[in-house]
């Protein structure tokens, strides 16, 4: 067996991007991992669907922000409540990137990762 499991982001302010995933993507937390020493906290978050999960870590001895490099990376959502979830998005202010062409467009959270929005589309 070989499966996706999880993917990591690396976050300055725990507390404020787990609201942002709850209230932008609708992700619950369902783990968490706290060191002995507190020198790191690690929160999975789950959308209630799959089992993917996205890995919130924060360290304490890094409060500076993320080198992001040129941000040629990014996490992607499908879903079939693409015009609901685009005028949340918009509301929130987070949207950083639309391509009509494409038909999709990205979020930026709190330290700076892109999230991809994709519409489930017939085939």
């Amino acid at each position: 067996m070989l499966q996706f499991n999880h993917f990591n982001f690396n976050v300055r302010d725990l507390e404020r991007s787990i609201a942002f995933y709850q209230e932008a993507l609708e992700l619950e937390v369902v783990r968490e991992k706290n060191s002995a020493d507190g020198s790191y906290k690690i929160v999975y978050l789950g959308d209630g669907e799959t089992g993917f999960r996205l890995e919130l870590t924060w360290l304490r001895d890094h409060p500076q922000a993320y080198d992001l490099g040129e941000q040629e990376f990014h996490l992607a959502f499908l879903t079939d409540r693409y015009d609901e979830l685009h005028q949340r998005h918009q509301d929130m202010g987070c949207i950083c990137f639309e391509n009509t062409a494409m038909g999709l467009y990205f979020l930026e959270d709190p330290d700076g990762y892109w999230i991809e929005i994709i519409p489930v589309r017939d085939r």
